[in-house]
């Protein structure tokens, strides 16, 4: 009678363990349909009042200098960094939450034993706000007086720098993620397969 009672506790250990595989599958799909949605329909419209042909941003390359900062905004007038400037404050904050959240439900959903990785997307976020705020500083000073802080172009540059290191460790957790849950699954088949 025992045995019958553990058998069956185990049963709902599975059953809760698997209601709880598929609902982090589920805010992972649909993070990551908000993040196509937000990156084609706002960032792209959003972007258009400070995007030059050739010049990308400051954020988008893995470091910068003083001279790529200051041919950047050289080559935009007032208007156009005060709308990168606002980007920076609103637009991209927001991208940063939805992609950490969409990485992180991935991590969660692929590893979900190791659970601490789905922190690395969220150090990644972190590192973007950082950046962005310093950018912002850049900006609003050289609207000032025309002038660019070396030391602080520096700072941007290394947080930027961490921000993608953190972004290339979640996109190889990502993949050891899903290279484990296909060889647990040809496992798990081929096991089924011989007990039959």
């Amino acid at each position: 009678m025992a045995e019958n009672y553990e058998g069956s506790h185990e049963s709902v250990d599975v059953g809760a363990v698997d209601s709880k595989s598929k609902r982090t599958l589920y805010y992972a799909l649909t993070s990551t349909l908000f993040f196509i949605l937000y990156s084609f329909l706002v960032l792209g419209s959003v972007g258009k009042c400070f995007e030059l042909e050739g010049s990308s941003n400051l954020g988008l390359t893995f470091t910068y200098d003083l001279q790529m900062v200051q041919s950047f905004f050289e080559l935009r007038d007032q208007e156009q960094l005060a709308c990168y400037s606002d980007f920076l404050k609103i637009w991209d904050v927001i991208y940063a939450v939805i992609y950490a959240s969409m990485y992180s439900f991935w991590i969660k959903y692929l590893i979900d034993k190791k659970a601490m990785l789905f922190l690395v997307p969220i150090l990644a976020m972190v590192a973007d706000w950082g950046e962005n705020f310093i950018e912002v500083v850049l900006i609003n000073r050289y609207l000032e007086s025309q002038s660019i802080s070396e030391t602080l172009v520096s700072l941007g540059s290394t947080i930027n720098t961490a921000k993608w290191i953190f972004l290339c460790l979640t996109y190889l957790i990502i993949l050891y993620g899903i290279a484990t849950k296909v060889k647990s699954t040809f496992t798990s088949r081929k096991t089924d397969i011989e007990l039959n």
